[in-house]
């Protein structure tokens, strides 16, 4: 190689050659759930391909991936989704079109075995291979229910009465079922309970007595019920220690044991039905668990009966976000990313670390030196608070910034969520190109502890727009950005926070992109879905109390503040935030001449699942950046 071959080239940021292309991202595949069939030797995976869920498996006897589902797409539809499918007795049993089917793993057709009215999700399989648990949701009425595993029988309903349920469980001899139950206006990270009662036959189906409250409670979140290998006692995620953490709870005698400690979480908001922090091992003796602090995650293996814990360590320590373990006897399998390292299914043993990549979320053709790896970064808001985020600097192998890099805000959903240190398709298409990016996990976030995921409690529009600004000129003064051209992005609860910013100080940001932001709060709250009804109880206040502060942290109202350039890209079919939404913020950006797009994408709903859908939002973003922000 010459000299001149060597030499990188000076560029400004914004017009970098990347080799991370739309198209490249929009092929990628979504990587979710897996389970070990009982043998523990098949593993069944989620796949999202465009807008299709497929079943994914191996065996050891075939190791050669096939698909299971090519007919049907895969997806369970109660709240935000989630609890797609189980695996166990060599049937894999999934959610599609509001239904349950089952299907054998060795070959033949999917067969439904519920109703098709409502939704469903979070199967699970009884011990005996004969029944399957549910979560169903219908007409706002969602129960736990029952039905046989051939759907010969009319599906029966085990407990009722509740506003929500959530990741139903059998005990391993079949005598006890345990769930997760909540109210209005709790959302499951303020306070949850969870249940256990007793089980048993009646006309060959199940029937619940005794049912009784372990832990939990209106202001105690807790996650994932899991039963000991013996059925004696529950293991299950709490905060009520201030942080999420694994406990033990004896069935019989109610001693509790606190299996973790410290400042890290082994827990995570519950967004969706089939979310799962740790995976018991069929030993009995331990189980795997995620621990994530600052925004970063590592794996570890937990004592079941108290003895401590310590880092599986191994070929695991180079990712940094895991997600969904679930274990058998060949391993634990897991979905595993580092900043710099695309989204894997590895099959893990706990005891070594060792780790073998069972399937990969893009092809890994780019080299690891073009993406740009995260920084934490914590800073002083206005009112002298702590807020925290990663950085991402720039990163190219051919080119040089000229200058100093303008800066992209990422503004994370939820708005009681967090992004951690795992692979970000959107940030590395950003840095490619010559842009830094700050992911603010602003005050309200999770990943910190309760009493920072509290703060947000009345202050939404207020914390994570100030967060945001604070962040982006920390930024500037250390030297890093331009603070010239800085854009804040996000989408839904992070659109709001965008249309807010822009509000709130008009000429800070250069331009604005939001994807299907919250513009009025007021139809938001009677307009959404079920799950999130009553969650601006606790972000705003409740109606009609606090009318007057749903309309001051409503963007519509002040739209005529907003003049920096805007794109706001928005689905048809968006349930949670409906399109009216962002019709009425671009029907006043449009009223007053103020530079905007606006895009449309018939079919999509709170978030972008078709090829080229994804394909033509990065090509539209890329190109309003460089006519707003880069040419500006």
């Amino acid at each position: 190689m010459t000299l001149t071959e060597n030499r990188r080239e000076l560029r400004a940021g914004g017009l970098w050659e990347s080799p991370i292309s739309p198209a490249m991202l929009a092929q990628g595949l979504r990587l979710g759930d897996s389970y070990w069939d009982g043998d523990g030797h098949a593993l069944v995976w989620l796949e999202g391909r465009s807008d299709r869920g497929v079943l994914v498996m191996a065996s050891g006897a075939d190791p050669a991936p096939r698909d299971l589902t090519s007919d049907l797409s895969v997806r369970a539809l109660v709240g935000y989704g989630g609890g797609d499918f189980t695996t166990g007795h060599g049937t894999v049993v999934f959610s599609s079109g509001g239904r349950l089917w089952r299907q054998p793993l060795n070959g033949g057709k999917a067969s439904p075995i519920t109703p098709a009215f409502g939704a469903v999700a979070s199967p699970q399989i009884s011990p005996d291979g004969r029944r399957v648990l549910f979560v169903h949701s219908y007409e706002d009425q969602d129960v736990i229910g029952a039905v046989d595993l051939n759907g010969s029988c009319w599906p029966v309903k085990l407990s009722s009465g509740r506003d929500f349920y959530m990741q139903p469980r059998w005990s391993p001899d079949g005598s006890r079922v345990a769930w997760v139950a909540w109210d209005h206006p709790n959302m499951p990270w303020d306070g949850t309970e969870l249940w256990v009662a007793e089980c048993e036959l009646s006309n060959g189906m199940p029937r619940l007595s005794g049912a009784r409250m372990l832990a939990g409670g209106p202001a105690v979140a807790v996650f994932q019920p899991e039963f000991t290998a013996g059925g004696g006692a529950l293991l299950y995620v709490s905060d009520e220690s201030g942080h999420t953490q694994l406990y033990r709870h004896d069935i019989a005698t109610g001693e509790r044991l606190r299996l973790t400690d410290g400042t890290g979480e082994y827990g995570e908001p519950a967004w969706s039905q089939g979310q799962h922090s740790y995976a018991p091992l069929p030993d009995g003796h331990g189980l795997v668990a995620i621990r994530s602090e600052g925004g970063y995650q590592r794996l570890q293996y937990i004592d079941a009966h108290g003895g401590g814990a310590r880092d599986v360590g191994g070929d695991t320590s180079a990712y940094t976000q895991f997600s969904a373990p679930a274990a058998g006897p060949a391993g634990v399998s897991v979905v595993a990313s580092a900043s710099d390292q695309p989204a894997r299914l590895l099959i893990v043993e706990p005891g070594t670390g060792g780790a073998r990549v069972r399937a990969r979320m893009l092809g890994e053709t780019v080299p690891r030196a073009a993406f740009s790896v995260a920084q934490p970064v914590s800073w002083r808001t206005g009112d002298a608070d702590e807020a925290h985020g990663l950085f991402y600097p720039p990163v190219s192998e051919r080119f040089e910034p000229a200058g100093k890099a303008p800066l992209i805000v990422l503004v994370h959903g939820g708005p009681t969520s967090q992004v951690t240190a795992g692979f970000q398709a959107q940030t590395q298409f950003f840095t490619s190109r010559g842009f830094a990016v700050l992911q603010v996990n602003y005050r309200g976030s999770t990943g910190y502890g309760r009493a920072y995921m509290l703060k947000l409690r009345g202050n939404w529009g207020l914390h994570d727009v100030e967060d945001s600004r604070s962040g982006a000129q920390y930024l500037a003064d250390q030297g890093w950005v331009d603070p010239r051209r800085r854009v804040i992005m996000g989408g839904s609860a992070g659109g709001f926070t965008v249309l807010q910013s822009l509000v709130a100080h008009p000429g800070f940001y250069t331009a604005g992109v939001s994807l299907f932001g919250v513009s009025n709060q007021f139809t938001l709250a009677s307009d959404t879905h079920k799950f999130e009804a009553r969650y601006l109880d606790s972000m705003l206040g409740p109606l009609p109390e606090a009318a007057a502060v749903y309309r001051e942290r409503s963007p519509i109202f002040h739209a005529a503040a907003i003049r920096d350039p805007l794109a706001v890209f928005q689905g048809t079919d968006d349930k949670v935030v409906p399109r009216a939404q962002s019709d009425e913020i671009v029907a006043s950006l449009r009223a007053r001449g103020v530079p905007h797009e606006y895009h449309i994408y018939e079919g999509e709903g709170h978030g972008w699942r078709r090829t080229d859908t994804v394909e033509k939002f990065y090509t539209s973003v890329e190109r309003f950046l460089k006519q707003y922000v880069v040419y500006a």
